[in-house]
């Protein structure tokens, strides 16, 4: 089954950029990011960013925009039958339209990747043909879907904790 993701969260105030694979079935049927209720996403930022993780949706990315924090996922499109990455046909990716987003938001300097897919697809696909890429500081995270189940929360809290360290300390660096 083809899948398509969605358009960034972001802003012209966005200096971190939170990347994954692609949406999951909960959250393509929702319409919004990280919809499945045992993903540790939202309640993961809401403790980095001090908000409600049960607020509403447009309430949630609001204070992510506010904290300088953009979400988009490394393909526009692929296949696969289940939300699970490993069943992603890596044949059938469509990646997203990174260097026009980088030009629209020259402050991002500090990219995260929502687990080891999206950072693997994006040094693949994206990172050969965006040459600003390059410049860009990179983490891979640990996934915040619930079928990464070898970390509690508290652990993946605590590694998520470098998007505020980092963010925090104005370490990001900006495009030129």
């Amino acid at each position: 089954m083809q899948v398509h993701g969605f358009p960034p969260i972001s802003d012209a105030r966005s200096r971190v950029l939170i990347l994954g694979s692609m949406p999951g079935k909960a959250s393509l049927c929702a319409g919004q990011y990280y919809a499945h209720r045992q993903n540790s996403f939202w309640r993961i930022m809401g403790a980095l960013c001090q908000f409600d993780p049960a607020a509403p949706y447009e309430v949630r990315t609001r204070c992510l925009l506010d904290a300088g924090i953009a979400v988009w996922d490394v393909m526009q499109s692929c296949s696969r039958e289940s939300s699970l990455d490993s069943d992603i046909q890596e044949a059938s990716i469509v990646v997203n339209r990174f260097e026009a987003f980088f030009h629209r938001h020259p402050k991002i300097g500090f990219i995260c990747f929502n687990g080891s897919k999206a950072e693997q697809s994006y040094w693949r696909y994206v990172l050969p043909e965006v040459p600003v890429a390059e410049s860009l500081e990179t983490q891979r995270l640990p996934s915040t879907s619930p079928a990464h189940a070898s970390l509690c929360y508290a652990e993946k809290l605590a590694a998520w904790q470098v998007i505020l360290l980092t963010h925090a300390q104005g370490n990001v660096r900006q495009l030129e």
